[in-house]
Formats: C-alpha cells, structure tokens, sequence
C-alpha cells in the first residue's frame, strides 16, 4: 500500500511552528506534498528521517511554491510545465517513478474580480496539455490545491458564491474537462454524495468552527488507477493552516 497526503500549508516555516514535524510523523506517508510553501531555498532545514525532499520556488519571495518529501527515489524531477508565464510562481513540482508520475499543483487564484481569471484558463490550458502528454507515457498521480470546488455538494453556500473566485462556469468547466481527459475525482469516486467534506475555510466568521467551507484540494488519478484506489480521506481535525490535508492510498 501507498499513502499519499497533500496539504497547502499557508506558509512552511509559520506551520512549522504549529507543529508539522509531529502531523507529519504521525501521517507516515510515502508521499507529503505541500503546496504554498512561501520560501525561497535556504530559509528552512527541514529534514525527516528516510524521505527525500524536492522543492520549486517561486521567484517572488513569500509566495506559492511546492514541494514534496518522498520514501521512494525519483526516476527524475520536473519543476513547472516548459511554458515560461507560468514557469516563475513554483508551482508544479513533478516527481516520476517507475509505474506513475506525481504532479503536485497549486493552482493560480483568479483573485478578487476574478482580475486573473483570464490568466487562469491560459493556465488551465496548458496545464492539461502537460498532463495528458505525461498520461501518454504512464499513469498520473495529480495532488493539490486546485482553487475550485468542483460542483455544489464542494461547498457551503454555492448560491451565494457563483461566479466568486474559485466557483465560476469557467474554473468549473475547466476541472470537468481535466477530468474528462482520462482522470477522477478520487474522493467523489469514492463517495459521490457524501455533504460537508472541505478541506478549506475562511479565517473570517468562524467559518472553520461552523463548517462553511469549500473542497477545493484533491487527489486526481488516471482513470486506469481507479482499481488501485483504496482510500481516499479528508482530515479537518488537523489544523496549522486554512486548509487540511487530503490523502489516498493506493494498492
């Protein structure tokens, strides 16, 4: 069995102190990926026994970046997709092993105004190019803070959001796509009408205490994966961040 979890932390070095280094011994995954990391190499000695650590930064400092602690040595590292607007926020890091690749991805915000969104179908779009051109050779294990909650079930209020960063027809659109590309939802695959799993919150009005929240991490996998597929977890009781660790386990 493999275990896999992926986590944007809202800042490494600030969830550090609110005990990572105990979350993470006690997760034992094969896989911690960590989106929005806020570092620049050299501003954290983060090191755990028995795991490798892969990291992509952005160029402008305090901002987004990944990273990923492995057990199991990479065949190769990828940082970012080769299309060079988006290659300077960190934000794919891809490591590859011998019967599947692992992209850990933090998706661009469309921001306030949705002022990015056309930023952001470019990078859908080319996103989904990379990844269907590595699902060509093998399978694709995708992980990350996707800035989309899918359908209506992935959040609180859908009404009251639509057309809000992060639930517009477009970023919707976009995820349905991916996914028709040959991927799935690991957690809806496993349970499609489960209500009230997110896995980000609001700092505002007790948003986290109350439950109003989004689902807007996940675990995508080829479809040809779907049989390997042996759980799929959201873990809200774990805090240190505005969001929480999601995980599968694959046979």
């Amino acid at each position: 069995m493999l275990k896999f979890i992926s986590w944007n932390v809202n800042g490494l070095r600030a969830v550090v102190s609110k005990g990572f280094n105990e979350i993470f011994a006690s997760m034992d995954a094969d896989f911690f990926c960590l989106q929005e990391i806020k570092l620049q190499e050299g501003q954290i000695d983060l090191q755990f026994e028995g795991y490798e650590a892969y990291y992509n930064y952005a160029e402008r400092k305090g901002y987004s970046g990944t990273a990923i602690f492995t057990r199991k040595h990479p065949l190769s590292v990828r940082r970012n997709i080769g299309v060079e607007r988006h290659d300077k926020e960190g934000r794919v890091l891809t490591l590859e092993f011998e019967d599947f690749f692992l992209v850990n991805v933090y998706t661009p915000n469309s921001q306030a105004e949705l002022t990015r969104l056309d930023y952001r179908m470019d990078w859908e779009n080319e996103f989904r190019e990379y990844i269907t051109k590595l699902d060509a050779e093998k399978p694709v294990i995708i992980c990350g803070d996707l800035n989309c909650a899918h359908e209506e079930i992935d959040l609180a209020h859908p009404k009251t959001n639509h057309q809000n960063p992060g639930f517009t027809d477009e970023e919707r659109r976009c995820l349905t796509t991916l996914l028709d590309s040959g991927f799935i939802d690991t957690f809806r695959y496993l349970y499609p009408d489960r209500r009230g799993a997110y896995s980000w919150w609001s700092f505002r009005a007790a948003a986290r205490t109350r439950n109003v929240g989004w689902r807007i991490d996940y675990f995508l996998i080829s479809r040809r994966l779907a049989d390997r597929l042996a759980a799929a977890e959201i873990h809200p009781d774990i805090h240190g961040s505005d969001h929480c660790p999601v995980s599968i386990e694959l046979r």
